[in-house]
Parts: structure tokens; C-alpha cells; sequence
């Protein structure tokens, strides 16, 4: 193929006008060959685009058509050039498939991408955004992410998809937080101090939350959930100084923010270094550490001994929630979310000490 065309870009290939030079000589291609001093299989593949014009080339062409050599290898130039644009074209017409299955308004509301109408310029900047080539690299399952939690149910490409581009988003904004060097015993010795935190309306507890873990290594990013991405959460270890939490407002609802945030730390304190570990909304999950990451968040959140004399006396009405998150220092929503789960009480009871959580986010 010695052009190429695609809507106005138009490559035309050295070999195009070789063609009708030798139309104008009424000569065959093997004497123009022979003239040329290359052979038929040279000619032939020039003709049809599947070779370039040679420095060697092009001074044969100048010596025998009397034209200087730079007008050949311009062509080639020339002819490269509008290839790579036409490429590009076809290839972003081509992530448009992909782009589709995207809330490209999720990257807009978070000041990420620019404002546009244009699918195509929509294309360029969400490529630009999460830092990658390709749409086609976000359905492979390890681009970034091992499914530890819930793996069965990402065989959905809409899922994976959208799972990738919300961690790789978590992902981008944690490399421009600073942080201090990671330290566990520092992480341990404030977990007391974060669980007191759900006491705290939003606009107070977020900064501090920040700030306390960033002096631990940890890159705290609260961001909305992605559409059709089936993820609450993420951990990255950025190295073995810095790890990245990212967390949805998963409903906006405090019982799972927090229950999430501290399943997110309990992964952190598995330091699995080079695993990247999600966290979905499947349930019953049978992976052992996706198990230890919930019972680490149900233990800092209630200690186990605490919830065992409580329930014991089996009196769970509003005053004695209250009374009893009072006792170990935390929201009494925290209390109610943690009942329910277990069936001590029905997921309509108490609801009204719950709070919702409606500036919840970190950029």
C-alpha cells in the first residue's frame, strides 16, 4: 500500500510517485530496476510501501531523474510523518469503543481532565489522565491490580475496566501527596486516635486523618466511586517508604467508611509490598488476607471482648448504643453498623444514629 488516507490526511508513499514516473517512461518495472542498479524485489517493495527510500536510493533516483536528493527523502519524510498521524487517528477512534464504558464526568468533577464535548478530545485527555496508551490496557486483570476480594466476579470487562482506571486514579493523586518515611509502630500507636475520629463531623476529621497518617507513610486519597468499578478501596505500595490508601465515600455512610478505611490499614500491616490489593463489595470472600484485613477493622473499631458483654445483655434500644459507644469512645453509628451486619438487629433499626458523610473527599 503506497497511500494511505483518512478523513483529510492524506500519506502518499515515495513508491506512489516511483509508479508513474515509470508510467510516464513506458518502461517496465524490471528496466527501471535495471536502471536504477537495485533489484525487482527492491523496486517492487518500494512501489508498494513496504520499504523506505534509502539514502542510496534517493542519490540513484537524483543521479538518474536529475531531481536533487533531498526531494526523495523529504517524501519519505513527509510520508512517515502523516502515517503517524493517520495511526493515531484510527487509534483513538478505536479507544472510543473502550471510552464508552467510562464516566469520563467522574475525572471531570475531580479537576483532572478538562471540560469537552469533543469525544475525541475526551479520548486524548483520559489517556493523558491515567498515564496510559491504551484503553485496551485496563481490561487485564494485572494491570495494577491482584482481585483478591471478590476475584470471581471481575470477569466482567466493564468491571475490570473501570476497577483499573479508579485505582490508577487513587494511584496518581497519592504520588503528589508527601509524606513522611512509613512507619508500622507509629501506624499502630495512632490507630486508637483514628478510631476516635468518627465522632468528628467531616470537615474536621478529614485533615487531621491526613495529616496523622502522612506522618506515618501513608498517602490518604478519598475519592467517589467510579461507576460500574465495583471498588471501595485500594493499597499501593509506592516503596518500601510510602504506601497510597484509597478509599470511595462508599455511600457516604460512616459505618462503612470506616469499617472500609480500617480494612484498608489492616492490608498496610500485611506489608505485602508488591501486591496491589482492592477492595470490592462481594461478599464472603474466602481469600485468608482479605478475611484478616476484616476482622482487624471489626476489632479496632469494636473490641471483641467490649461487644461480647454488650451483647450478652441483649438490650440494644437507642439509649443503650449511645451509652455503650460513649464506653469505648466511638460514634454510635459505628455501633449500629456493626449490629446489623451481625443480625442482632434489623438493617432498618437505628439508622437515625448514623451519619452521612456529604463533603466527604480529599481533592
Amino acid at each position: 500500500m503506497n497511500k494511505r488516507i483518512c478523513e483529510n490526511i492524506s500519506a502518499f508513499h515515495p513508491g506512489y510517485y516511483i509508479s508513474d514516473i515509470i508510467d510516464e517512461m513506458e518502461i517496465t518495472q524490471l528496466e527501471f530496476a535495471k536502471r536504477l542498479n537495485i533489484t525487482p524485489k527492491n523496486l517492487s517493495d518500494l512501489i508498494n510501501g513496504k520499504a523506505s527510500i534509502s539514502n542510496n536510493i534517493a542519490k540513484n533516483l537524483s543521479l538518474m531523474l536529475g531531481t536533487s536528493v533531498d526531494v526523495w527523502l523529504n517524501l519519505q519524510k513527509t510520508y512517515d510523518e502523516k502515517v503517524i498521524e493517520i495511526e493515531k487517528l484510527e487509534a483513538e477512534r478505536k479507544e472510543q469503543e473502550v471510552f464508552k464504558i467510562i464516566d469520563y464526568t467522574f475525572f471531570e468533577k475531580l479537576g483532572l481532565v478538562k471540560a469537552t464535548r469533543n469525544q475525541q478530545e475526551k479520548v486524548i485527555e483520559l489517556l493523558r489522565c491515567l498515564k496510559i496508551a491504551t484503553f485496551d490496557v485496563l481490561k487485564k486483570h494485572d494491570f495494577l491490580v491482584q482481585f483478591r476480594q471478590g476475584a470471581e466476579d471481575y470477569h466482567n470487562e466493564k468491571q475490570i475496566v473501570n476497577a483499573n482506571a479508579w485505582v490508577q486514579t487513587a494511584i496518581n493523586i497519592g504520588n503528589e501527596i508527601e509524606t513522611e518515611k512509613f512507619d508500622e509502630k507509629k501506624l499502630k500507636f495512632f490507630l486508637s486516635e483514628m478510631r476516635q475520629m468518627a465522632k468528628m463531623n467531616t470537615l474536621d476529621f478529614l485533615p487531621r486523618l491526613k495529616k496523622k497518617l502522612s506522618e506515618c507513610g501513608v498517602a490518604l486519597v478519598v475519592i467517589p466511586s467510579l461507576k460500574n468499578s465495583n471498588v471501595y478501596g485500594a493499597i499501593k505500595w509506592i516503596n518500601h517508604d510510602k504506601v497510597i490508601l484509597g478509599i470511595t465515600n462508599r455511600g457516604i455512610v460512616s459505618d462503612k467508611f470506616w469499617f472500609s478505611f480500617f480494612h484498608e490499614i489492616g492490608h498496610i500491616l500485611q506489608k505485602k509490598i508488591k501486591n496491589i490489593f482492592i477492595t470490592s463489595d462481594h461478599e464472603n470472600c474466602e481469600d485468608e488476607m482479605e478475611k484478616d484485613a476484616d476482622e482487624f477493622a471489626r476489632n479496632v473499631l469494636i473490641p471483641p471482648d467490649k461487644l461480647y458483654d454488650f451483647v450478652s445483655v441483649n438490650n440494644f434500644s437507642k439509649k443503650s448504643v449511645e451509652l455503650f459507644a460513649e464506653k469505648i469512645d466511638t460514634h454510635p453509628g459505628i455501633v449500629v453498623g456493626r449490629l446489623q451486619k451481625e443480625g442482632y438487629i434489623p438493617f432498618a433499626n437505628l439508622n437515625g444514629l448514623k451519619v452521612k458523610y456529604t463533603k466527604l473527599r480529599n481533592c
